[in-house]
């Protein structure tokens, strides 16, 4: 098998059951005995200079460097589960530079500034690597860059093109077929483009774990199970209410990413959509030796349906493989239930498609299978609203790319509430909110026709049709 037509693998039923019969349906990085003891939930009411809505990466960044800025600041965090027990705990943990989802997709959609929201998002994630340093946040944090596969004959093409147009950069390394399989050994491998410097790989519940105490040791009140049912203006302030009391702030950000947003305008501009991955058994020496990956670079394929992998080292000093992605499952009208962060067919078709990507490990089980939901906008990279005479500031949308970019979405944010203008809220990114999602149930048949063309373009050397041209004329178009 040359190919990454991998709807087509034929696989071992009998085989696939063994190496998922022993996964525990909990996401591996949740699944740690140092995550934190819980947060009491907010009980009576209260006021605040900053109430932050959302426990994940945005409402944490938003929380601390709040706290940066003006540390006599008054800042309440209000949770409506666990810190990070959504995005921010199931994710990859690729923490990459790009602000827009992939250069291509940045020239795409804001060509004009391009070049400047490269350099803010490689400026972005060195701030990253220092606040983990400065704050000793034990995550796991690997600069290794990511290495970007080709499995198709004519996605070789793609990617020497693209090392062409990159100049004497000496951090974008294109690898031919034998230079590819010295990085990573897979049969399925063609080519690939190493950038040395866009991406860290981490543990993102750790990450988050360790932004909840740098914000807690700066003075951030954290209340978790404290869901904001309802958001109003009340003059000079913003009023919240919650089941255990009611907060009034100054100023309120809202960081709630994938769930129904407290602004109702802002609600038809996401859709929830799911992903999944497994993680394996810890790695033999002999197994990981047969395999390569001495770089330890985070993995994406070039389809429209990618995969997306990585090494980690657990907790016992051995390593083990992520490997996610193909799948990505919208349900009609919005909808988001506990019940679908798991979906049985998908594990399987990722346990079928890891033995094809590497038949030297095919006898490897999994020990964690698990799902969660991604806020996906029309651009695929995050927009930004205010309201209530800009005491109120939103950012979502981050489409899978948020263990980075957050961090920017939380200073845009922060830079909204301040009310002065800065580099930041100059940018055409802030100012302009991509087109929004019809609702159903167009919404359900326009994913359905799309999701059908891009795996039709997949099997087409990467040809878009019609329909995907259509969308890209309107500005609905991804190009990672």
């Amino acid at each position: 098998m040359t190919s990454y037509d991998l709807a087509e693998v034929q696989y071992d039923k009998a085989r696939v059951a063994r190496a998922l019969g022993g996964a525990s349906r909990d996401a591996y990085w949740l699944d740690d005995p140092d995550r934190p003891e819980p947060h009491p939930a907010l009980a009576g009411d209260t006021s605040t200079d900053l109430a932050v809505v959302g426990g994940g990466y945005t409402g944490l960044w938003t929380a601390l460097m709040a706290k940066e800025r003006d540390p006599g600041r008054r800042v309440v965090l209000l949770e409506g589960s666990r810190i990070a027990w959504a995005a921010s705990g199931r994710n990859g943990g690729f923490c990459e530079s790009s602000l827009t989802h992939g250069e291509a997709n940045g020239l795409k959609h804001l060509p004009d500034e391009a070049a400047e929201l490269d350099r803010l998002g490689r400026e972005n994630l060195l701030e990253i690597a220092q606040a983990v340093e400065r704050y000793g946040i034990d995550c796991g944090f690997e600069w290794t860059g990511s290495l970007s596969v080709a499995t198709e004959q004519h996605q070789v093409q793609w990617l020497a093109e693209e090392a062409e147009a990159a100049g004497d950069n000496p951090d974008l390394v294109f690898l031919d077929r034998e230079a590819v399989r010295k990085e990573l050994d897979s049969p399925l491998y063609l080519a690939g483009l190493w950038d040395r410097t866009s991406t860290a790989m981490l543990n993102p519940a750790r990450l988050a774990w360790g932004l909840q105490r740098a914000a807690l040791d700066a003075g951030v009140e954290i209340y978790e199970h404290t869901p904001v049912r309802g958001i109003e203006n009340a003059g000079s302030t913003v009023r919240l209410t919650t089941d255990g009391g009611t907060v009034t702030a100054e100023r309120v950000a809202l960081a709630t990413n994938v769930f129904p947003s407290l602004l109702k305008r802002t609600r038809l501009h996401t859709v929830p959509v799911y992903d999944y991955a497994l993680m394996t058994e810890p790695l033999s020496p002999e197994q990981l030796a047969g395999l390569g990956w001495h770089n330890r670079q985070g993995l994406s394929d070039l389809n429209n349906r990618f995969h997306y992998y990585r090494l980690t080292t657990g907790s016992d000093g051995r390593e083990r493989i992520l490997f996610g992605g193909y799948d990505a499952v919208y349900h009609f009208g919005r909808s988001m239930k506990p019940e679908y962060e798991h979906r049985e067919e998908t594990y399987e078709r990722l346990a079928a498609h890891f033995a094809a990507t590497f038949p030297q490990l095919k006898d490897l089980g999994f020990s964690h299978a698990w799902g969660g939901a991604i806020d996906t906008c029309s651009r695929f990279f995050a927009f930004f609203s205010s309201a209530y005479g800009g005491k109120v500031a939103y950012t979502a949308g981050f489409t899978g790319l948020g263990v980075g970019a957050t961090r920017f979405g939380a200073n845009v944010m922060l830079d909204l509430l301040s009310g002065q203008e800065t580099e930041r809220t100059r940018l055409q990114m802030v100012r302009r909110k991509p087109l929004p999602f019809p609702p159903e149930p167009v919404a359900w048949l326009g994913v359905k026709v799309t999701t059908a063309a891009m795996v039709r373009a997949d099997r087409s050397q990467g040809r878009r049709g019609l329909w995907l041209k259509a969308m890209d004329a309107v500005g609905m178009g991804f190009d990672s």
